[in-house]
Formats: C-alpha cells, sequence, structure tokens
C-alpha cells in the first residue's frame, strides 16, 4: 500500500523547490506564445485538453501552497510568527521586481519623457498597488510596450499574488477559529471543515467548467489551495503508492479522448501527483536542494523580461523567446534568491519582537 503522507511530511528533503522551479519554468514557456505572436495565441497544450502549461503550474503552484502554508500554521502555533514569515517569503523579493519593473525596464522603454513617466499617477498607482497587493494588482506602466505584440502589460503574472494572500488569510482565519471551537465540538471538527471545505470547493470548481456562473479565478484557486490544505490535514490517512500512482496517471492519460472528462479527472486527481512526486522520487533529484529555491524570482521576473525581448526583438520566434528569456529570468531569479529571498527568510526569527509588542498569545 505504501507510507502514509505524514510519515514523508516530516522530511525536509522533498522535490518541492524542483516542483516549483519546473512550474514557474512552464509558466514561462506558456507565455511565450502570446507575448511573442500576440494575446490570442496560446502553447499548443490548450488544443487538446483546453489547458495551458501555465495553468496547470499555476495549480500545482496552489496545491503545494496549500500544503506547505497548513504545515507552517500548525507547526509555528502562532499566529505572529506566521505572518511574519509569509510577509519574508513575499514582500521583499517583490518590491525589489517591482522596482525592477518601474526604473529599469519602464524607464527603458517608456516612449513618454522621464519626466513625464516618473510623475505620471499612473507610475505611482503601478509601484503602490504591486507592492502591497492589497487592492489587487496593475499591469500597465505610461507608454510601455504599447507596440508589442501583447500590449501595454508590463508584469501579467502577479495576477496570482493577490490571490495567494487571500488565501493565507483564510486558512489563518478558518484555522484559528476552529482550533478554538474544537474545545467544545471536538478534536475531529477541524478536520471535518477542512474536508468539507476542500470537497466543497473542488465541486464548485467542476461545476463552475460546466456551467459557468464565474469567470474569476477566484473559485478554481480557491479549491487547489485548500485541497492541498486537507492534504495535509489528512497525511495520516493519505497512502502513498507507486501503484495508485500510475492508475491514476493512466486514467488522466486515457481521459483526454474527451476534454470535460480530462477537466474533472484533472482536478481530483492533480494532488495526489503532485505530492507523489514532491516525496517519492528520490536520489540525485535531490541534489537540487542543494542549490536553492528560484521559482518566486523566476515567476516574478519573467514576464517582464519576456516583454522586454519581445520590444528588442519584435517578430521573435517562440523557440527563440523561450530560451533568451530564460537564461536572463534564471540570471535574476538566482540574484534574488542569493541576494534577498534567503537573507530575509533568516529573520523568521524576529517575529518574538512583534509578539512582544503586541503581547498576542499563542493559538492554543
Amino acid at each position: 500500500m505504501g507510507a502514509t503522507l505524514s510519515t514523508y511530511a516530516t522530511n525536509r528533503d522533498n522535490n518541492f523547490n524542483l516542483i516549483r522551479f519546473i512550474a514557474a519554468a512552464l509558466v514561462l514557456y506558456s507565455h511565450s506564445y502570446p507575448l511573442s505572436k500576440g494575446p490570442n495565441v496560446n502553447d499548443p497544450l490548450a488544443t487538446l485538453i483546453d489547458m495551458t502549461w501555465g495553468g496547470i503550474a499555476v495549480d500545482v503552484f496552489f496545491i503545494t501552497s496549500g500544503f506547505l502554508i497548513t504545515y507552517s500554521f500548525f507547526s509555528r502555533n502562532n499566529i505572529i510568527a506566521f505572518i511574519w514569515a509569509r510577509i519574508l517569503r513575499i514582500y521583499p523579493a517583490l518590491f525589489v521586481a517591482i522596482v525592477f519593473c518601474v526604473f529599469v525596464v519602464g524607464l527603458f522603454f517608456t516612449t513618454n519623457t522621464i519626466s513625464d513617466y516618473l510623475f505620471d499617477p499612473q507610475t505611482f498607482k503601478f509601484f503602490r498597488r504591486n507592492v502591497t497587493l492589497f487592492s489587487g494588482v496593475k499591469y500597465e506602466l505610461p507608454g510601455v510596450f504599447t507596440d508589442n505584440p501583447y500590449m501595454n502589460a508590463v508584469n501579467g503574472s502577479l495576477w496570482t499574488l493577490p490571490y495567494e494572500i487571500k488565501m493565507y488569510t483564510y486558512l489563518a482565519i478558518i484555522a484559528s477559529l476552529f482550533l478554538y471551537v474544537q474545545r467544545w465540538l471536538g478534536k475531529n471538527t477541524l478536520k471535518m471543515t477542512f474536508l468539507s471545505i476542500a470537497i466543497i470547493s473542488v465541486a464548485t470548481h467542476i461545476a463552475n467548467h460546466f456551467l459557468s456562473f464565474s469567470a474569476d479565478e477566484f473559485i478554481r484557486l480557491f479549491a487547489m489551495f485548500f485541497i492541498g490544505a486537507a492534504f495535509y490535514i489528512f497525511r495520516n490517512h493519505i497512502f502513498i503508492s507507486s501503484r495508485i500512482f500510475l492508475i491514476i496517471l493512466l486514467v488522466l492519460s486515457l481521459s483526454v479522448i474527451n476534454k470535460d472528462l480530462f477537466f474533472v479527472v484533472y482536478s481530483i486527481s492533480i494532488p495526489y501527483l503532485v505530492f507523489y512526486i514532491a516525496y517519492v522520487p528520490a536520489g540525485k533529484i535531490r541534489e537540487y536542494n542543494r542549490i536553492g529555491d528560484y521559482s518566486y524570482g523566476m515567476y516574478i521576473y519573467a514576464f517582464p523580461v519576456q516583454q522586454s525581448v519581445a520590444a528588442i526583438l519584435p517578430g521573435i520566434s517562440v523557440a527563440w523567446m523561450v530560451v533568451i528569456s530564460f537564461g536572463i529570468t534564471l540570471l535574476l531569479a538566482l540574484l534574488s534568491w542569493h541576494l534577498i529571498e534567503k537573507n530575509f527568510l533568516q529573520m523568521k526569527g524576529h517575529y518574538v519582537a512583534i509578539e512582544k509588542i503586541l503581547r498576542i498569545p499563542k493559538l492554543n
């Protein structure tokens, strides 16, 4: 049958860093089509299953995030520590990336004068909204990329980050509330709550595919995040088995005969496939963990780099877009990790000072 997910989850030597890096690279690959050819051109996978590699990659991001963030929340057992850790992971690197977009990419490519560009209210709005994420994101800078195949957007990948922040918030609120009320309702209250949320959200996501009652990506991302969270909550009851993995993979492969059937099977099975790949393959593949976690840097720099390449090399092929933009983005991601992200993550223990000031007690 295999070992339970909890057996693997206690080991930090896993493939999550590599999975997220590959997912970020797939987003870059998928975006290369519309950014070099125009907004109506998708990567070839869309023709087969009505899904792009970039869309699948975003699902993987939210599934892994749901699992790992839930682990972080319950292992820390401290709301201030949890919030502080999330701030350190998201905002320092994001701040530098937005500075890069405004003062490097924007200044170089704007068709406006430097003073008009810098003092345009839209420039400040771009900076303010994208470094906070509280009121959504803004994609355009004045006069930047106006003649690109995918016009105006400077960093379209940022759209997922406000959703990510929302998921952290919902998780903290739901978990804190039910940790409190389970004193009276029983220890299984929290488990049943997360299971119910996961089932209902995935069912709603599937229903939305057929009924189209919402065009917002919230339903999809909420479902992916909270099914990942439910996998963590039920880690003692989920067996990770090569046989189950292969059966699911076979069923998923056969379901491509019908796009709607594939969507249903995919929506149900993708979490198990992700966690199997995260924990079971071992050996030399684990050596990637020694390098670092470049996925976030890849994600937040790829789009502006690709737009820059499209502006400098009009008519560039998709293949060259992938090669050139991947190399530049990887370099920026490497710098982001080693100079910014890794250093700020070492400050996680500083939450103690904040906790003393606010005097907020532990969760239980």
